[in-house]
């Protein structure tokens, strides 16, 4: 059942999949399956104090939760594993929020606090279970996000936690600086273990983990895009396709592209490999401010300062629709990791919005 709540409006409007128009004619039923059209299906008005930066997904398993009687028929199936849905928000209120999904619905589940500034950054852990974040105030925090509770806190230089990722088997935590350093920090003890040199030493706006644990990508506010190989631990191709600072990228699910996204309005896709132009993508009429990935790798989705967010398909570049429903520049996008067509983004104007897309087969 979708959850759609309807602007304009203080009431939900609650819609099967599938559900039954008359026709005034014939008196015939028309079918209308509301999961092929592109939709709004849920919107938090004010779900910050002030502009909301960032979003993330987490689908970490839990066990199910024991029924009241424990001699019922259910008891027997609470040692199962069942997947949470949690959207995280950052915002430069100085807090982060972890938000569950229920039946279409946010419901605020934590509200995560302890800083003095506004929270830049946010990185979910591959297995959905932890939120790394990072704020103005120079400090890195590790959330467990079922729990709430505060798992570790690293206090750094000025500006030298700009932007977040974790490594994929989640040892590390890979940060972005005003001096154009990637700094890795491991997840168990906060200690920082290692130091990448972008070499351009300017400040590194985002950053990026290739799935396959093979590469690092950092986009800098010069236009730079740097790509590291991890194992040698040293910068193995250097892109020079924007003339404007890069405010997101990220890889492919299968490793092999990266996709970038700039102030200078372009999005520009990349052989891993051979660090060959894929492809560049035009259709916003202002800055690129984030871009993600689908998590079956087919489309993928860009937010912009001009108010919009966009689905592109991959295979031919194009884009397939725009959502026009933040009165203030879109911050940040993302796709659901368990799900192709549940999209959320973030924006200046201090609301979340939920999307659904269509998915079609190859």
């Amino acid at each position: 059942m979708l959850n759609i709540s309807v602007r304009g409006a203080d009431r939900q409007l609650f819609l099967p999949d599938f559900f039954v128009l008359s026709d005034n004619a014939s008196n015939e039923p028309n079918f209308i399956k509301i999961r092929d059209e592109y939709a709004l299906t849920h919107k938090t008005e004010n779900a910050h104090e002030d502009s909301i930066w960032t979003c993330g997904w987490g689908c970490p398993k839990r066990k199910k939760e024991h029924p009241d009687n424990e001699d019922s028929r259910d008891s027997v199936q609470s040692n199962e594993n069942e997947t949470v849905e949690y959207l995280v928000t950052a915002s430069v209120d100085d807090s982060v929020k972890v938000w569950e999904l229920k039946e279409g619905t946010l419901k605020l589940k934590h509200k995560l606090t302890g800083y003095s500034l506004g929270v830049v950054s946010i990185a979910i852990s591959s297995d959905g279970s932890k939120c790394a974040s990072s704020s103005l105030d120079s400090s890195l925090k590790l959330w467990d996000l079922y729990s709430g509770d505060k798992l570790l806190s690293i206090e750094v230089g000025p500006v030298d936690i700009w932007t977040l990722v974790f490594s994929p088997d989640d040892k590390f935590i890979v940060s972005g600086s005003h001096a154009g350093k990637i700094h890795l920090y491991g997840t168990d003890n906060g200690k920082q273990e290692q130091t990448l040199d972008t070499r351009g030493g300017k400040f590194t706006l985002s950053v990026a983990y290739s799935p396959d644990g093979k590469y690092i990508a950092s986009g800098a506010i010069d236009g730079i895009i740097n790509i590291f190989d991890v194992a040698y631990g040293k910068v193995l191709r250097t892109l020079e396709g924007h003339a404007m600072p890069i405010r997101s990228l990220c890889f492919s699910p299968d490793s092999q592209l990266l996709l970038t996204a700039s102030d200078d309005g372009h999005m520009k896709l990349y052989d891993v490999k051979d660090a060959n132009l894929a492809g560049t993508m035009s259709g916003h009429a202002s800055w690129v401010l984030g871009v993600a990935f689908s998590p079956d790798g087919q489309q993928f989705a860009s937010s912009s300062s001009d108010h919009t967010v966009k689905i592109w398909e991959l295979a031919q570049r194009q884009c397939l629709h725009t959502f026009r429903e933040h009165k203030d520049q879109v911050w940040s996008v993302k796709y659901n990791p368990q799900r192709n067509n549940i999209i959320a983004s973030v924006s200046e104007d201090k609301s979340i919005n939920l999307y659904e897309c269509p998915v079609y087969d190859k």
